[in-house]
């Protein structure tokens, strides 16, 4: 009849939620009267995010040469990913660039787009201090080789250029939609004309930040932060068509000319080259 020592203390230092209520001498003991404790649920967060009790998935986020594992849930969706992405980087939603087996859907879950353990997402964008201290020089530079040009005569008629124009338009160049802005396609750019008249396209790899040159000899791959400035000018008599050149070097040496890029993507182009994702 006598009672056990120290079987009350026992009984209060036994975890809330394990077995039965609290106060209870028999909280947790089996009908044996042999002790059993529940297993504790454990909560997993990551940063403070609610996230106990619906199911993780172990992520590797990639932004700027920079890793971040993060476990996040499944059944989230991609602007909601945005929101973690912006906690752990400082890059705002609206200049990310989100990409998972192409440009990641906000409106899907991680669930739908079928993610699973150790996804590598990529991010591409630059935060506003960044943009800043990057883009200004170049919006400079751009706007000294655009005052340049004007007191030179139109680029389509210099000689260089007029060797390449005169073939006149390749066979499979692309459709031309004059006074309009539109996207980069999803497919490459083709159907143009280099310098030395060979066929080339440009292919804008944006979840590696690099614009591939592509001809028959070969591919250049080059980072986008390479790309000093980009200069265009519509082609006298088919001013739905650009010729264009990325800056290389120091020099007008360097410039790379494509001719006979549809107009409805060169701001486009420009934009992309440039780091001012805004448009994408």
């Amino acid at each position: 009849g006598a009672e056990e020592p120290g079987m009350e203390a026992e009984a209060q230092q036994l975890p809330l939620g394990c077995g039965g209520g609290a106060g209870s001498p028999a909280a947790g003991r089996s009908p044996e009267g042999e002790e059993r404790r529940e297993p504790l649920q454990a909560s997993v967060s990551n940063g403070g995010d609610a996230e106990s009790g619906r199911e993780l998935v172990e992520l590797k986020v990639i932004w700027n040469k920079n890793k971040y594992d993060v476990k996040f849930c499944l059944d989230s969706t991609g602007a909601e990913l945005k929101q973690k992405i912006h906690s752990l980087t400082g890059l705002p939603p609206a200049m990310q660039k989100v990409m998972f087996k192409g440009l990641l859907p906000e409106e899907k879950t991680l669930r739908e787009i079928k993610v699973t353990n150790g996804a590598k997402i990529m991010v591409v964008g630059s935060t506003i201090n960044d943009v800043l201290a990057v883009n200004t020089p170049k919006e400079a530079a751009q706007q000294e080789v655009k005052a340049e040009e004007n007191k030179k005569e139109p680029l389509c008629r210099q000689k260089q250029h007029r060797k390449v124009l005169d073939k006149g338009k390749p066979d499979d160049v692309m459709p031309s939609v004059k006074g309009v802005q539109e996207r980069l396609p999803t497919v490459p750019l083709s159907g143009m004309y280099n310098k030395s008249g060979g066929k080339v396209r440009l292919t804008f790899k944006l979840e590696q930040d690099q614009l591939w040159i592509g001809t028959k000899e070969r591919t250049e791959k080059l980072p986008m932060g390479s790309i000093k400035n980009v200069v265009s000018e519509p082609i006298e008599g088919h001013e739905d068509y650009h010729m264009m050149a990325f800056q290389l070097g120091p020099t007008e040496a360097s410039y790379y000319w494509v001719y006979w890029v549809p107009t409805q993507y060169v701001d486009a182009i420009k934009d992309t080259v440039l780091g001012k994702w805004q448009y994408f």
